[in-house]
C-alpha cells in the first residue's frame, strides 16, 4: 500500500501522546524495584516484559497501518540488510566496551549502578529459563529498537523539524525505563540508547541497532551468568 499524505501535527502529537500514556507507568515502576521488592520469578518477568513489548509494537503497527505507511518508514527494509547487519556485528564491541566503562567511570565517582540484590529476576535459572531468556533477548531487541529507535525517532523528528532533538528525547525516554538499574545505570544506557539512534539515523534501518542490542542482552543476560 502505498503511503499516503504524512500524518498531520495534531495527529502525531495525538499517537504520542497515546502511546507515553501507556508507556510512561512502566518507567515510573522501574525505579521502584528494590531487593525487597523484586521477589518476582524470572519467567513472570520475562513473559511480562514480552506481551508489554507485543503490545506496543501492535500500537505502533496500528498508527501505521491506519496512516497508511509501511513499516519501512520506521527502519525495517530489507535494503543493504546484509551490510547492515555486519556493521550492526563490528559496531558492538566497541559499543558494549565503551558502556562499560562508562557504568565503572560513573560508579566510581558515587553514583549508583545496578543492585545485585534486586538484579535476580533478570538471571535466568534452568534450561527452561535459559530458552525463554533467548526468546526474550531476541524479543527485547526487535521491539524496543522499533519503539525507541523506530517510531519515536522518525516522530519526533517530524514533530520537531530536528533529528538532533528526536535522537535526545527518544535515548532520554529509553534510558528511564531503566530505573532498576541505578543512576549510573541509568545513564549508561542513555548513552546506549543515543548511539543507537545515530547508527538508526546514519542507516535509515533497524537492522543494526536490533543486532546491537540482541547481542548486549545476549551477553548481559545469558552468557555472563553461565561464566560466573
Amino acid at each position: 500500500m502505498a503511503d499516503r499524505i504524512e500524518p498531520s501535527r495534531e495527529e502525531q502529537i495525538l499517537e504520542l501522546g497515546v502511546f507515553l500514556l501507556l508507556f510512561l507507568p512502566s518507567v515510573v515502576l522501574s525505579f521502584f524495584v528494590s531487593g525487597e521488592t523484586a521477589t518476582t520469578s524470572f519467567p513472570v518477568i520475562a513473559l511480562s516484559t514480552i506481551f508489554r513489548l507485543l503490545a506496543l509494537v501492535a500500537l505502533i503497527l496500528f498508527f501505521l497501518w491506519r496512516n497508511g505507511e509501511s513499516d519501512e518508514k520506521i527502519g525495517w527494509t530489507t535494503h543493504a540488510w546484509g551490510t547492515n547487519a555486519l556493521l550492526g556485528v563490528a559496531l558492538f564491541p566497541p559499543i558494549f566496551i565503551g558502556a562499560a566503562i562508562l557504568s565503572s567511570v560513573l560508579q566510581s565517582l558515587g553514583l549508583s549502578g545496578p543492585d545485585p540484590a534486586s538484579q535476580g529476576f533478570l538471571i535466568p535459572g534452568d534450561a527452561t529459563e535459559m530458552v525463554l531468556a533467548l526468546l526474550l533477548v531476541a524479543i527485547v531487541a526487535v521491539g524496543e529498537e522499533t519503539v525507541f529507535r523506530g517510531y519515536l525517532i522518525v516522530r519526533l523528528e517530524a514533530l520537531f523539524r530536528s533529528p538532533a532533538v528526536a535522537v535526545v528525547l527518544s535515548s532520554v525516554i529509553f534510558a528511564l525505563g531503566h530505573g532498576y538499574e541505578g543512576v549510573a545505570g541509568v545513564i549508561t544506557v542513555g548513552m546506549m540508547g543515543f548511539a543507537l539512534a545515530l547508527v538508526f539515523l546514519w542507516t535509515r534501518s533497524l537492522v543494526a541497532p536490533t543486532i546491537i542490542h540482541f547481542l548486549n542482552n545476549f551477553v548481559a543476560i545469558l552468557l555472563v551468568p553461565l561464566l560466573v
